[in-house]
């Protein structure tokens, strides 16, 4: 990979390698998010229509290891979880759901990447943590829960968007 090749290239430029090396890896993309809408009902997180909110909760996919930040089962998380969404140059613009800190998402807006990327941290993950952007610490597993229960487990932190 060349030096700083994001401030370089554009997303749909980027190789498989340095488009896989965008992704931050603070696991929030693995977190169970719900639509409010007026029917007040869970739906999956495909669309969203004028009026509606995206809420993310502390509840994480059961494939997350929420030490590493990592899906134990990267190469078949769509295969074993169908609506784990897999972001590609393509449907980066609808993806709505990103939490404002995802480093494609900031690319994507022209924001460039935050000062705890690991990107910018020779290739380490713990200036994310120690900024508290990643999950690290802070979710429940799906498999560990009752889903009826998920309105307890509403969060705000995904949000925050610090430099």
């Amino acid at each position: 990979m060349t030096e700083r090749f994001w401030e370089t290239k554009s997303l749909s430029e980027m190789n498989q390698q340095e488009w896989e090396a965008i992704c931050d890896g603070c696991a929030k993309c693995c977190l169970h998010k719900f639509i409010d809408d007026e029917v007040d009902e869970r739906h999956p997180t495909e669309v969203i229509h004028e009026g509606e909110q995206v809420h993310y909760s502390s509840i994480a996919c059961y494939l997350l290891d929420d030490k590493r930040c990592q899906c134990t089962q990267y190469d078949k998380r769509t295969e074993l979880v169908p609506d784990c969404v897999k972001l590609t140059k393509d449907n980066l613009k609808d993806i709505f759901f990103m939490p404002p800190s995802c480093s494609y998402r900031r690319l994507y807006e022209g924001r460039g990447l935050p000062s705890w990327h690991p990107l910018l941290n020779d290739g380490k993950k713990s200036a994310m943590h120690k900024a508290g952007m990643s999950v690290r610490g802070k979710t429940v597993s799906e498999s560990t829960i009752d889903m009826d229960d998920f309105e307890d487990y509403i969060v705000v932190w995904p949000l925050g968007d610090e430099d």
